[in-house]
């Protein structure tokens, strides 16, 4: 299929979009949520058409599916992003030269967004309220996997911006195939930006054939650092919610490493994951130390592959260091720069754990389940950047938004 029409209509779209009043898309917004929440039972019917096609025990599932609940939270969502300020049209300087020249920065959308993700419908709903509060037509690329969810959705947004008398071209949904994907990577003429959310795979797949600018939203290898000064009840709580409370997601736990004076206390450290029937691949260390203590189905000897893997599953490394310096070592190394962790009770050891450790989120006595645009105060996320260029880590509204200088002048010539 060709795309250009759908790219040059698009385009075309934007100049209505800059024109919206904010109070007019916050109203928009709310009524969006509304009808996502009263059109529940028909989402969830179209999402079960693609839960039927994919294996539950494939990671995939846990994000692909939608429920009353997550539906309501997406809604919930979709309100705090209508009630936060709009991120464009703000003066950011102003100069005002000898000669009277006015000189001034604003804040401007970027234009047309594209976003590719794989089986996440919940993204549509998120990347849409954000474009829209933010100035930018959106054109979405979503995996087969979510074909059914993803038209329902789009579909549903559609029929409120035709209540709201605005053009449905600011939202659309190409094709799944990889013939459209690749026209939308090219379409330097017509898209301004393209966001990336999935798999390692269709990161670099997505970095080797795009031409139009891109922001790199990685895969999440996460590792939380038990310290040598860590609170071992503290750690048996965090390490057991980072790597169980979602485990499909980019922000679970991948990888905890361990200070061998404290190996003693890792069966307890790890305990709650065994309820849960996490796989531990172990070092010769720590798997000594877990021998006898852990599910013995459950354990498993690590290899080199082991660490630098996002599992995205009930599956963990355990790497055991000697000092903190090999920890961070171990995190430049097998880490993606998304989230990071230290249990420590020493104030020293947090500090310079947070300083020198190379990540877009860094916590202490934390977990790094809370990496998401939502639990910052953003509403609701396009992605998490683990590059350094223009944004850095959850984005929503303000990373959706580039600059522009307006100038004034009164017969103004340069001499």
């Amino acid at each position: 299929m060709d795309c250009t029409q759908i790219f040059i209509k698009a385009k075309n779209a934007r100049r209505q979009l800059i024109n919206l009043d904010d109070s007019e898309i916050s109203r928009l917004l709310v009524h969006l949520a509304d009808e996502a929440e009263s059109n529940a039972s028909f989402i969830i019917t179209e999402n079960e058409k693609d839960l039927v096609l994919m294996n539950k025990s494939d990671p995939r599932y846990d994000r692909l599916q939608l429920t009353p609940a997550l539906i309501r939270g997406i809604a919930d969502d979709i309100r705090t992003v209508s009630s936060l300020p709009t991120p464009f049209g703000k003066t950011l300087s102003v100069c005002v030269r000898e000669d009277g020249l006015l000189i001034k920065k604003i804040s401007v959308p970027f234009g047309v967004i594209g976003v590719i993700y794989e089986a996440r419908p919940n993204v549509t709903f998120d990347v849409f309220s954000l474009c829209l509060k933010s100035g930018n037509v959106c054109i979405l690329k979503g995996g087969s996997d979510a074909v059914h969810s993803n038209s329902a959705i789009v579909s549903i947004i559609k029929k409120v911006l035709r209540q709201f008398n605005i053009n449905d071209e600011i939202i659309t949904m190409l094709p799944p195939g990889r013939e459209e994907t690749e026209q939308l990577l090219k379409a330097r003429r017509y898209i301004d930006l393209v966001i990336p959310r999935g798999s390692q795979e269709l990161i670099d797949y997505v970095r080797r054939t795009a031409e139009v600018p891109l922001i790199e939203t990685g895969a999440g290898i996460c590792h939380t650092y038990f310290d040598e000064y860590g609170d071992k009840d503290m750690g048996r709580q965090i390490v057991n919610n980072a790597k169980t409370r979602r485990v499909s997601v980019c922000n679970a736990l991948d990888c905890l490493i361990i200070h061998q004076s404290r190996l003693s206390d890792l069966a307890w450290i790890t305990g709650l994951c065994a309820d849960s029937g996490v796989i531990i691949y172990a070092d010769e260390k720590a798997y000594k130390a877990l021998e006898g203590r852990y599910p013995e189905k459950l354990l498993q000897q690590a290899s080199q592959d082991s660490y630098g893997t996002e599992f995205l599953s009930f599956k963990m490394a355990v790497k055991t260091v000697s000092t903190f310096e090999e920890a961070l070592n171990h995190i430049d190394e097998f880490g993606s720069r998304h989230s990071e962790a230290i249990i420590s009770e020493n104030i020293g050891r947090q500090t310079d754990f947070c300083r020198l450790t190379d990540a877009a989120a860094v916590y202490s006595n934390a977990s790094t389940a809370f990496t998401d645009g939502a639990q910052f105060g953003l509403g609701a996320e396009i992605g998490i950047s683990t590059q350094k260029l223009h944004a850095r880590g959850p984005m929503a509204l303000e990373a959706l938004t580039s600059t522009k200088w307006i100038i004034h002048g009164n017969g103004h010539v340069r001499l």
